[in-house]
């Protein structure tokens, strides 16, 4: 999961074959606690955006209950969310520019969450440094 910025807040492992929707609660629920300037730090996003692989009325339900606002575009339609999910592919293509993350040479999971989170750790690294 990114912010808005397309800075990698969280991310999960999950098999080859396991459908996107399964792990979108889960990654969810390992959200960080988001510290702004003041008050107590949010425990959950406003709105998530995601691909057509996320329309299911289930998971539209479970968001709208949680207070978070779900932006899917239907299957059948021709929804533009381009504009906003193109935040979520740029920093898919960032972490593809790391050989471990691109092809996946780790057989242990353990190991491959590892290099994730270190490359997520230099994007952040590198926005801050720009941003600063």
């Amino acid at each position: 999961m990114t912010d808005g910025q397309g800075i990698p807040l969280t991310g999960t492992l999950t098999g080859a074959t396991v459908p996107d929707i399964t792990a979108a609660l889960p990654t969810l629920q390992t959200l960080p606690a988001i510290h702004g300037p003041r008050g107590r730090p949010r425990r959950k996003p406003t709105c998530v955006t995601g691909d057509k692989g996320y329309d299911a009325e289930s998971l539209r339900q479970t968001l709208r209950r949680l207070g978070i606002r779900p932006e899917f575009p239907r299957r059948r339609r021709k929804d533009r969310l381009g504009r906003r999910r193109w935040v979520v592919e740029r920093t898919i293509s960032w972490l593809n520019r790391f050989r471990r993350l691109r092809i996946r040479y780790e057989r242990r999971d353990d190991l491959h969450l590892a290099f994730l989170q270190l490359g997520c750790a230099l994007i952040c690294h590198h926005a801050l440094t720009r941003w600063f």
